[in-house]
């Protein structure tokens, strides 16, 4: 009687954990297009001589990355630490995802816009060499 009394009570603690573990992992969670980010808060990532900023900024809310590295080009730089994913096209780089999220023109004509320094890019991630001081935005755009 006394191990069935305990095997109850170690059933019923369980599923309450359980339900509290769900109920706080829930509240935590992002919305929205931040709901498939990899990364929500500012983040340092690689290891090199050159250090990169990226602002990636979507809907309402932003993330800082510091990126470490010995690449040449932005792109280069946010590919070998998969922040992005894309397809090579005639004129370079078309990003599709960054930091896990999707921008995708044929469904909701949103497409990832690159700021360099404030400013409207006039190249691609792939043919533009990282400057050290500067701060490169990708932005989530309709």
């Amino acid at each position: 009687m006394k191990k069935t009394i305990y095997s109850v009570i170690s059933i019923i603690l369980v599923f309450a954990c359980v339900l509290g573990f769900s109920a706080c992992k829930n509240s935590n969670q992002e919305t929205g297009l931040w709901a498939d980010a990899k990364y929500v808060s500012n983040t340092e990532l690689g290891s090199g001589e050159k250090t990169l900023v990226v602002e990636v900024k979507a809907e309402d809310k932003t993330v800082t990355f510091t990126i470490k590295t010995d690449a040449k080009t932005v792109g280069e730089a946010l590919f070998e630490n998969e922040l992005i994913t894309g397809d090579e096209t005639e004129f370079g780089l078309y990003i599709k995802t960054v930091n896990g999220i999707l921008a995708d023109y044929d469904v909701n004509a949103s497409y990832w816009a690159f700021y360099v320094d404030g400013e409207y890019a006039n190249a691609g991630v792939d043919s533009t060499d990282i400057t050290e001081g500067v701060i490169y935005r990708l932005e989530y755009s309709k």
